[in-house]
This record gives structure tokens, C-alpha cells and sequence, in this order.
């Protein structure tokens, strides 16, 4: 574009790929420890809900786990409605890094906010809960951006693969941490009922920031300033308008998108609903929650970086295709569960490809983009559709759960979902930026 001042090129900077990279390690702490293992037990014990689960939220009479899925749906909302306008002030201003560290802050010091979450201001939870959701999902939406940046030709399924198997060691790190608080709180000189889980919030926002630190004191201040920025405001809204009108014109872009909104919809629910399935539908204890979510974890690792090389085979979409027919499996498999070790076995084929589905949407989004082109505008469309997609997906199966009684029901439902969006993958299957790549170094 023209009239830009320039930093220098970022592509193929090791050290910057490294600091990107360990965003991941920082940020998904609040994933594992915060939505998928402590919380969600913490936050049926506190609720103080009555034999049938039924909670009093202002006023308002609604189903414990309904109202923790429908929490996490309104966090990924408002996300969804803000972060289109901000990332084109972003990507007009150059400040992509500062919106990315006010989000940061914003999670980070929400998380350390739940320590105050005790029964009777369960009010007070949820908000604390909210914010830090909107730091966590928010802060996403700049990090995404920096990968087609940083990333070379060819390498960007394997630095995004990458960045999440880092997530996943980071996350297990702390969570062992804290689970050894939680089970043995004596030997810390912790008294009091709950209170190791109120302590391990704190440590998640602890983390989160100090970690984030290596991060931003490597990534530029400023990228691609435009030379006079008098409205901020005003420019955004327009460069968003111009990112939409061209984004418009690219149909693969927008079949990509749908099968992404349909493969999310059902992912991201499946990760933020497994423990209070397990929990509430069959009866498992935190001893065996939390070390089966650990092994989720280890074995995403895995998932993460063989899938990546899978691609740089057969292609980002056919892989995605393959990861999506086991997801298929996985939620049909999920009606049948009745024991923990069924369970246990079910959550390790999770794992294997949770973080692949994943790492491979971002690094697939980042081919399909227009070169020579500010990429936080771009990448606001695919975290938009993430961000709506959990809105959806944790909404639906919060109703769900609510007219059936059932959870067994919603998971079935997100098998077909993930149906409706291999019909869109299949579409763009020929896209070459997403055949295997010629040379990878």
C-alpha cells in the first residue's frame, strides 16, 4: 500500500517466530486450567445449585451447566462484535501489538479476579469469567494476524502446529502444578475448601502475563503505520469496508470460511463442554477429569506436528477432511460411553486431533490471503466466525441440554455438524495455496 512506513520484513526472523510461538505457551493456560479442568468443577461446587442442577443468576432460575456454556457464548459475542472495527483500526493505526496486549491484560487479570469468586457472588463469577474470555479470545484475534507475517512459504502449518503443541506443554505444566496444590493442599499450607482452586486462578493470570512479556518485547510496536492517522475511528470502519468488499470477491475464501464456522461450531464445544460431560453424565470424579484432560493435552502435541507433516502431503484440506471423519466417530462413539475408562479412551483420540483441526484452520486461513495486504482486517473475518461459531455451537447445546436433560443428545448433534462442513471443505479441495507444498525447508 502506498504511504506506509515500513518496518523491516519479519519472514523467517527465528528469533520473532520463537517469540510469536510463545504466546501460545502463555495464553493457553487459561484454556486448560481455567475452562476445560478447574473451573468447571469449581464452578458446579459453588453455584450452590439444587439436586436438579438449577441455579439462581439475578434472579433468573437456569441449569448450572446451561448457564456455564451460554457464559462462554456471550464472551465469544462480544468478541465477535468489536473485533472486525478494532482490527481495522489496527491494521490503520499499525498498533497491532498494543490491542493484542490490552486484550492480554484484559484475560490475565480477569482470570486472577476469580479468586474472589466464592459461594454467594456467583454474580461476580461470571463477569470475572466473561472478561477474562474476551482478554483470551480477543488477544487471539492480533495473534492469529502475525503468522502469514512471520511465517515462510510452505513452513506455516508447521510454526502454527508449532505454536499450539507449545500451548499444550505450557498448559499441562501449570495444570500439574496446581493439580498437586488441589490434591494435596497441606502440603502447601493451604486450608480452607476451595481455596486451592481460587489460588490456581491466580497463577493462571500470573503466568499468562509474565510469559506474554517474551512475546511483546520482540514484536514490533508498530507495523505498516499509514502516514497521517487523524480518526482512528473513522479509518477503521473504512478500512474494514474495503478488507470486506475485496474479501467479498473470493469465493474459495468464503467456501473456506463455512466449513470452518461448521468445524468449529462442533470443536471448540466439545472442548469447553467435555469435563461437565463427564462430570454431570456420568457421574466422574475430578481425580479422573483432570488427569484425562492432561492426557488430551500430551497427545495434541502429538496430533499437532504429525498432521502437520500429513499435510505438507496430501494438502491442508484433505487433511482437515480426514481430521474432521474422526471428530464424525468421536461424537457418535461419545452416545455410548458409559464408564471411565471408555471415556478416558474417547478423550486420547480428542487429543490426537483436537490441536491438529486447529493448528491446520490457522495455517490454511493464512495461505488463502492476498499478499501485499494488512493481515488483522483479514484474519478479524476468521476470528469472527470462530468466535460465532462457539456462540452457536455452546448455545445450542446448552438448549439442547435443557429441553432433552440430556447431554448425549447435543453431542450427537455436533456430528452432524461436523458433516455440513466437510461439504464445504470438499468444494475447495483443488485450491492450490492449499496442495502440498513444493519445497519445505
Amino acid at each position: 500500500m502506498k504511504n506506509n512506513l515500513q518496518v523491516p520484513p519479519l519472514k523467517g526472523n527465528k528469533e520473532l517466530i520463537r517469540a510469536w510461538t510463545i504466546y501460545d505457551w502463555a495464553n493457553s493456560v487459561y484454556q486448560l486450567s481455567i475452562t476445560s479442568a478447574i473451573l468447571p468443577a469449581y464452578f458446579i461446587a459453588v453455584a450452590g445449585g439444587d439436586s436438579n442442577g438449577i441455579v439462581s443468576f439475578f434472579g433468573f432460575q437456569v441449569v448450572d451447566t446451561s448457564l456455564y456454556a451460554w457464559t462462554v457464548s456471550a464472551s465469544f459475542l462480544i468478541v465477535a462484535l468489536f473485533s472486525p472495527l478494532l482490527s481495522s483500526i489496527a491494521d490503520f493505526t499499525g498498533k497491532r501489538k498494543a490491542f493484542m496486549q490490552f486484550f492480554t491484560f484484559l484475560g490475565a487479570l480477569s482470570c486472577a479476579a476469580l479468586y474472589f469468586f466464592t459461594p454467594g457472588n456467583l454474580e461476580f463469577g461470571i463477569i470475572a469469567f466473561t472478561l477474562a474470555g474476551i482478554g483470551y479470545s480477543g488477544g487471539l484475534v492480533f495473534y492469529n494476524a502475525w503468522l502469514p507475517d512471520i511465517a515462510p512459504e510452505g513452513m506455516e502449518d508447521r510454526i502454527s502446529a508449532r505454536g499450539f503443541a507449545l500451548g499444550y506443554i505450557g498448559g499441562v505444566v501449570l495444570l500439574l502444578i496446581n493439580l498437586a496444590m488441589i490434591l494435596k493442599p497441606e502440603f502447601f499450607g493451604i486450608e480452607g475448601k476451595g481455596m486451592p482452586a481460587r489460588i490456581s486462578f491466580l497463577t493462571v493470570g500470573a503466568w499468562w502475563i509474565f510469559f506474554s512479556y517474551f512475546t511483546f518485547r520482540k514484536l514490533p510496536s508498530t507495523l505498516n503505520k499509514k502516514a497521517s492517522v487523524k480518526n482512528p475511528l473513522i479509518n477503521g470502519y473504512q478500512e474494514l469496508q474495503k478488507t470486506w468488499n475485496l474479501f467479498k470477491q473470493q469465493r474459495t475464501m468464503k467456501l473456506y470460511l463455512g466449513g470452518f464456522f461448521f468445524t468449529m461450531m462442533a470443536v471448540l464445544t466439545v472442548m469447553y463442554m467435555a469435563a461437565n460431560f463427564g462430570k454431570k453424565e456420568l457421574g466422574l470424579k475430578d481425580e479422573v477429569l483432570i488427569p484425562t484432560i492432561l492426557i488430551i493435552q500430551l497427545v495434541g502435541v502429538i496430533g499437532a506436528i504429525f498432521f502437520a507433516r500429513v499435510s505438507e502431503r496430501i494438502g491442508n484440506i484433505n487433511t482437515l477432511i480426514i481430521n474432521i471423519v474422526i471428530w464424525i466417530g468421536i461424537c457418535l462413539g461419545a452416545w455410548f460411553v458409559h464408564s471411565a475408562g471408555q471415556f478416558m479412551v474417547l478423550a486420547a483420540v480428542v487429543g490426537l486431533v483436537m490441536g491438529a483441526v486447529q493448528a491446520l484452520a490457522r495455517s490454511s486461513w493464512s495461505k488463502l490471503l492476498p499478499t501485499n495486504q494488512d493481515n488483522t482486517s483479514y484474519f478479524s473475518f476468521y476470528d469472527v466466525t470462530e468466535k460465532l461459531a462457539v456462540v452457536t455451537g455452546t448455545f445450542i447445546f446448552g438448549l439442547l441440554e435443557s429441553i432433552t436433560g440430556s447431554m448425549r443428545v447435543s453431542v450427537v448433534m455436533l456430528g452432524i455438524v461436523f458433516a455440513i462442513a466437510i461439504v464445504f471443505f470438499w468444494k475447495i479441495r483443488t485450491e492450490k495455496r492449499l496442495m502440498p507444498a513444493k519445497k519445505v525447508a
